[in-house]
């Protein structure tokens, strides 16, 4: 196997060596990723792979432990003025990697170029929705809302910071093109090449510590056996996603490492609950009727068909747990009391004859080709499952940066699809992200509802999660949050299916830190 530390020598350096000067080689590291991020604009697309990507370049006020905790970012310090005040501290010394020092002018530009990015198929205008931004002076920043807002920090953990003249002058295209070096991270872009890999090199005015890594490599693995084959013959260093099957077996091996932990990502249903006639749902014969979505004991009867428990044992090889809300019931504002949907196939089949549907339907399902572990075998399952129902079924995939341009605004602006399998993983690491993305009315202006691909509405959730946002006091905000889980299990707004643990593998004398996001650092990648 070869050594996956790679010695990376320049021809000034072989030269100095040639005359005995001392020198260290630099470190390079290669990542085998499962899922292609849609842009290197780090306000584009509120997607997984995106923000992992751009993290190590691009940095929000307030960064994310491993756990989701909140540490110091590009602000060293915040603090809450009065109740609808916070103010935030820039760190001294910070720099972007064209030498310009960060001043909140930079901030404030970031932060009006957000909602204002064309065609973003999930938008980051829900985390500053409400903040007004000002600036004290170069370094102090203050964060006004309307009411309270204790979230604020949180919120701002998600948003990444960008030079002012990047913000103002630079389209999604620039940022792609590498043309942007106003990151004030430990990395900048070197090569991003789609459907290939992205490279990163040192920023040679980062203020921290010098990063363990000179070079990083991400490369786009999305099959899974493909991976797990290029970590196991030394291609690449790390992989992320391990597939399920193979977990057991990379244990077992002394020169593998693997590091495991439960995701705040929850795999789920979207469906149309906005058209009365949905464009792929017809009667059995092929005639068109009206949107069975809408009815919540359609939504219930389709819940109550999927064997959850199956498609972690069988699919999921036991690397995930059946999912009932959001989040999982370890993260914050979560139900206690909500269990995942019971399998029943009869009373699913009872309950769609109440409805209207004794003999069921036509639908075609969509989701993406490897965005999720497993997911088009989930899709696959859960079409099957349908079937017994009563339903006639079609499945559909596609590559994910399709699937999610179709899925969120189509060809005119509204979601195209009826039916789709997702993701969605809370990037605040509590429940008000989740509910406000998926399940709040479609609002732009508000930043509501951004990822609300099926335009579900229901005007008492909305209600709960206006309340939870400007609830100050943690136990109470908590308890409104599970409220609002509550409401959105019992009226089907989506299907949750299971929750993914995350799991990595590394090369011998490599460790990967497991997060709940997801998140692939080269920060917290180390070496023994």
């Amino acid at each position: 196997m070869s050594t996956p530390l790679r010695s990376v020598l320049s021809a000034s350096v072989i030269s100095a060596m040639l005359l005995g000067a001392t020198v260290a080689s630099a470190e390079s590291l290669t990542i085998g990723i499962s899922s292609e991020p849609s842009s290197i604009d780090p306000h584009y697309h509120n997607l997984g792979p995106n923000n992992s990507l751009v993290r190590q370049v691009y940095e929000p006020l307030v960064s994310q432990g491993p756990s989701q905790e909140l540490r110091p970012g590009l602000a060293a310090s915040w603090k809450p003025v009065d109740d609808t005040t916070w103010e935030f501290k820039l760190r001294e010394g910070a720099k972007f990697a064209n030498g310009d020092t960060v001043t909140v002018d930079d901030v404030i530009a970031t932060m009006n170029r957000v909602p204002n990015v064309p065609r973003s198929p999930a938008s980051f205008t829900q985390f500053i929705n409400g903040m007004t931004f000002e600036k004290v002076d170069d370094k102090t920043l203050r964060v006004k809302t309307k009411t309270p807002a204790p979230l604020v920090p949180t919120m701002l953990s998600v948003v990444a910071v960008v030079a002012k003249e990047c913000a103002e002058n630079m389209s999604t295209e620039d940022f792609n093109a590498g043309k942007c070096l106003g990151g004030s991270g430990p990395y900048q872009f070197k090569e991003f090449k789609p459907g290939d890999r992205t490279v990163m090199t040192l920023n040679p005015n980062y203020d921290g510590p010098k990063p363990k890594w000179d070079e990083v490599t991400f490369r786009y693995l999305t099959s899974g056996p493909t991976r797990v084959a290029a970590l196991l013959s030394g291609d690449v260093d790390v992989i992320d996603n391990v597939p399920p099957t193979d977990i057991a077996k990379l244990k077992a091996d002394s020169k593998i490492n693997v590091s495991d932990t439960l995701s705040n990502r929850v795999i789920y249903l979207h469906m149309d609950q906005f058209r009365e006639n949905s464009p792929f749902i017809t009667a059995k014969d092929g005639s068109p009727i009206k949107n069975p979505l809408m009815d919540p004991r359609v939504r219930q009867a389709l819940s109550m068909a999927i064997n959850r428990q199956a498609i972690v044992d069988r699919i999921m090889d036991g690397a995930a747990e059946p999912a009932e809300q959001m989040l999982a019931k370890n993260f914050f504002g979560t139900s206690q009391k909500l269990q995942p949907t019971k399998y029943d196939l009869e009373g699913a089949k009872a309950l769609l004859a109440q409805a209207g549907y004794p003999d069921g339907f036509k639908m075609k399902m969509h989701g993406p080709a490897g965005r999720y572990t497993n997911d088009t075998q989930i899709l696959e399952a859960i079409a099957q499952m349908f079937t017994r129902l009563g339903l006639v079924v079609e499945i559909e995939t596609m590559p994910p940066s399709n699937f999610f341009s179709r899925a969120s605004t189509g060809a005119n602006g509204q979601p195209e699809f009826s039916m789709i399998l997702a993701g969605w993983g809370s990037g605040t690491g509590e429940t008000s992200s989740s509910l406000r993305s998926l399940l709040a009315t479609f609002d732009k202006s508000k930043g509501f509802g951004a990822a609300n691909r099926g335009r579900h509405s229901n005007p008492e959730l909305d209600a709960k999660i206006v309340q939870a946002l400007a609830t100050v006091d943690d136990k109470k905000r908590a308890q409104i949050l599970a409220e609002a889980s509550e409401i959105a299990f019992n009226n089907v707004g989506i299907i949750p299916i299971h929750f993914q643990r995350n799991v990595w593998a590394s090369e011998g004398d490599i460790t990967v830190e497991a997060r709940a996001d997801e998140y692939t650092l080269p920060s917290g990648i180390n070496k023994k």
